[in-house]
């Protein structure tokens, strides 16, 4: 896909003309809107991802809702984080039996079976939404059996996430590391210790972000040191633990190809929700350049993607690209206001929404939906 400069330019003010919706309107306010600041709507009523963010920005004190919802700088890879799904358009196939999609739903993720192609990514500071903290997580993404990804700067620590999991239940760790070896190997000890089953190595995050709106109410990074981080280093890393280290925040087809190249089992497309590095591309727009560039890259290696996913079409285009599971962060954030409860209830929503978009799309078994299902040339004008 190539754009001109005109296209581009058209683009540009396509974007700026028009105001950004952080969720869509869905009528949640005309009929929410009169609960007092401080309530949550009952849970049985919220209906889709999005309802949870309206929620938990009207339930949640300002500096906790800002922790979790703040991007960088004008927040604008933020912004396309959300916004880029809708400028592709999907091909739909009719006359096609799709009465069993509910049953392809289920993966696997570095040989460990899961009920979905979806995965709570790695957030930090789980208390900021509910007193059970990182609790609700785990025990949401237990009842459902998909991935939790513990961030290692959680509210709980590494062993009490350990004790809240169920038996057999499947937790990857998220790790920030720098040069200190030491240190370093006395957390992978702490992680084989709890029983994770990978490690998630967050890369895109060397240095602190521009976080403009977290820096008004002083929530800003969880990591905010300059960090030494190279292949060499990643290499090092692999001898230091038996457990297999994914790499999160590969956002460009040649570090996909150095990930594969340094024996990655697995890679994560993510700009760090936006949260780093203003104008980052979004994980669809590196997904495809993946695909158009070095398409062999999505079997040499297990590749997820997160940031920006809120509807069952969006994680039905990442899975169209060769993406095999993808994740959210913000939406399982806002959803822990209500605890393990609203985790799962957000689980079941977009379960049931990738299954009935794959069945209006013409998708008969999600392992088989492929880059035919969407039109890769961009709706400039949204």
């Amino acid at each position: 896909m190539r754009l001109s400069a005109l296209s581009l330019g058209f683009l540009s003010v396509a974007l700026a003309a028009r105001p950004f919706l952080n969720e869509a309107d869905t009528g949640i306010e005309d009929v929410f809107g009169a609960l007092p600041a401080g309530t949550l709507p009952e849970l049985s009523r919220i209906v889709g991802l999005s309802d949870f963010d309206w929620a938990a920005r009207r339930y949640l004190n300002i500096s906790a809702y800002t922790y979790y919802r703040n991007g960088a700088a004008g927040e604008w890879s933020y912004r396309n984080n959300l916004e880029v799904f809708h400028r592709f358009r999907f091909r739909p196939r009719v006359m096609v039996d799709i009465t069993n999609i509910e049953s392809t739903l289920p993966t696997t993720l570095l040989g460990h079976n899961f009920s979905a192609p979806f995965f709570i990514s790695p957030c930090a500071r789980g208390g900021l939404a509910h007193p059970e903290a990182e609790r609700g997580l785990v025990r949401g993404a237990a009842a459902e059996n998909i991935l939790y990804m513990p961030a290692l700067f959680a509210t709980l620590s590494i062993e009490d996430i350990a004790a809240a999991k169920t038996e057999d239940q499947v937790v990857f760790q998220q790790v920030y590391l720098d040069s200190n070896d030491t240190a370093t190997q006395l957390l992978f000890d702490r992680i084989e210790r709890s029983g994770a089953k990978a490690i998630i190595f967050t890369v895109d995050s060397a240095a602190d972000g521009n976080r403009h709106r977290a820096a008004r109410f002083g929530v800003g990074s969880a990591d905010s040191s300059y960090s030494l981080i190279t292949w060499d280093i990643y290499k090092q890393l692999q001898n230091m633990t038996s457990l297999p280290i994914i790499i999160k925040g590969i956002m460009s087809v040649e570090d996909a190809r150095g990930a594969v190249a340094a024996g990655a089992p697995a890679i994560i497309l993510s700009n760090h929700g936006g949260r780093q590095l203003d104008s980052s591309p979004s994980s669809l727009e590196v997904a495809l350049e993946i695909h158009e560039e070095a398409p062999e890259i999505f079997t040499q290696t297990e590749v997820y993607a997160d940031g920006g996913v809120r509807y069952g079409a969006d994680v039905l285009k990442l899975l169209a690209l060769g993406v095999r599971a993808v994740g959210l962060g913000r939406p399982f954030m806002f959803a822990n206001a209500y605890g393990a409860e609203g985790v799962q209830r957000a689980i079941q929503l977009l379960k049931r929404e990738i299954a009935i978009d794959a069945g209006n799309l013409g998708v008969a078994d999600l392992k088989a939906i492929n880059s035919s299902f969407v039109k890769w040339t961009p709706n400039l004008w949204l």
